[in-house]
């Protein structure tokens, strides 16, 4: 066993950092148009060239620009896909957590054109961060997976008479991600992460029943994103590695669905054409490990152990008694370890402090020193 030298890395994280104080003060000044939109990209700018560095500082081999750009992990891009738009409807999504559960009502997305892609979504921000990270560390592109277009809102997100046949969306869907792919290769991207909800919340009975109630199949429904994806990654270049994360909800430390990995597993890890799957492992939540014994040689799983939805640091001895036990189901050189989550999937980011998060960071690159060398 060794560390490794192409991504997934042996210590990880999914990409979402919490934002420093002086960041939320510009986007609410810029929100109120106090100041422009060129002076907040200062800020921006600022921001992410001091946390790439504190991401080389903690030990990691992959930097991301902790999504400070964007407001959503998902929504940014997602309306930035032609055809796409924001209805004016809003959709009630609870969360839950330890004190109990929260509302999170965001717009309905709509889809009222052929979905396509104009130009590359991101790019200028991959290339800031290309940039500003040190030639030892790989930077990494996380956008959302194609799956969340559809999941947010079903069939009667889709205009029928746009798409009067549902086959010719996803057709066009896998289209425009299969562009992005491409054209981030052409930008250098070489760690792409696709962020993806719908195949952890469908382990949800819940779940599966309100995919039924907005008239999906539940049964099938994970096939259909993986065979999208896999339409979309069939345009990745040579030398890109790509990762898919999957949660049960990461919203100011609450979580939206439950369950292990087992209602999915056999088809997530035999079908899904991914390098590697970043998986949440952080409480009971998540399951056990068993659906683990499905994952081929040759794939790598990104064991997340390390929660981002509270403060409080993980134990050395604790983590690799974990990785010792999922390494009853698969081996353990195709195991690495990251947080659960992302620290901050939406701007408001999850209830600990920013040292809190980089100690966790630099927990995960310790341990993983510890157990692969």
């Amino acid at each position: 066993m060794s560390q490794r030298t192409s991504p997934p890395f042996r210590a990880d994280h999914v990409g979402s950092l919490l934002r420093p104080p002086e960041l939320h003060t510009a986007r609410e000044k810029a929100a109120r148009g106090e100041i422009t939109r060129d002076e907040l990209k200062a800020v921006e700018d600022d921001a992410i060239r001091e946390v790439v560095e504190r991401q080389r500082r903690a030990g990691l081999r992959s930097a991301t620009d902790g999504e400070f750009r964007r407001a959503s992990w998902h929504m940014d891009f997602i309306y930035q896909l032609d055809g796409v738009s924001q209805s004016d409807e809003r959709m009630e999504v609870r969360f839950h957590n330890a004190a109990g559960d929260l509302n999170f009502s965001p717009p309905k997305l709509q889809v009222d054109g052929k979905v396509g892609l104009g130009e590359p979504i991101f790019a200028e921000h991959f290339e800031f961060l290309k940039s500003v990270t040190d030639p030892s560390v790989t930077p990494k592109l996380t956008i959302p997976s194609p799956s969340m277009v559809y999941y947010r809102g079903g069939r009667a997100a889709v205009d029928e008479t746009v798409y009067p046949d549902l086959e010719d969306f996803f057709t066009d869907l896998s289209a425009a991600y299969g562009a992005q792919i491409a054209a981030m290769g052409e930008h250098g991207c070489r760690y792409l992460q696709l962020d993806d909800t719908s195949l952890a919340y469908l382990n949800d009975p819940n779940q599966r029943e309100l995919v039924a109630r907005m008239g999906g199949d539940p049964d099938t429904l994970h096939l259909r994103n993986i065979r999208t994806m896999n339409a979309a990654l069939e345009h990745k270049p040579e030398g890109m590695a790509i990762t898919t994360h999957l949660c049960r909800g990461n919203f100011r430390s609450s979580w939206a669905a439950e369950g292990g990995y087992d209602f999915v597993s056999e088809a997530l890890f035999n079908e899904l054409n991914v390098d590697g799957y970043f998986l949440e492992f952080d409480d009971e939540r998540s399951g056990g490990f068993e659906p683990l014994r499905h994952v081929p040689k040759g794939k790598y799983v990104v064991l997340g152990l390390v929660t981002t939805k509270r403060g409080e640091l993980e134990s050395l001895d604790s983590l690799q008694r974990r990785i010792e036990q999922a390494s009853a189901y698969i081996d353990v050189d195709q195991l690495c370890l990251s947080p659960q989550c992302g620290f901050s999937s939406t701007e408001e980011g999850n209830d600990l402090t920013r040292d809190e998060q980089f100690r966790k960071l630099e927990r995960i690159v310790e341990t993983a020193e510890k157990v692969w060398g």
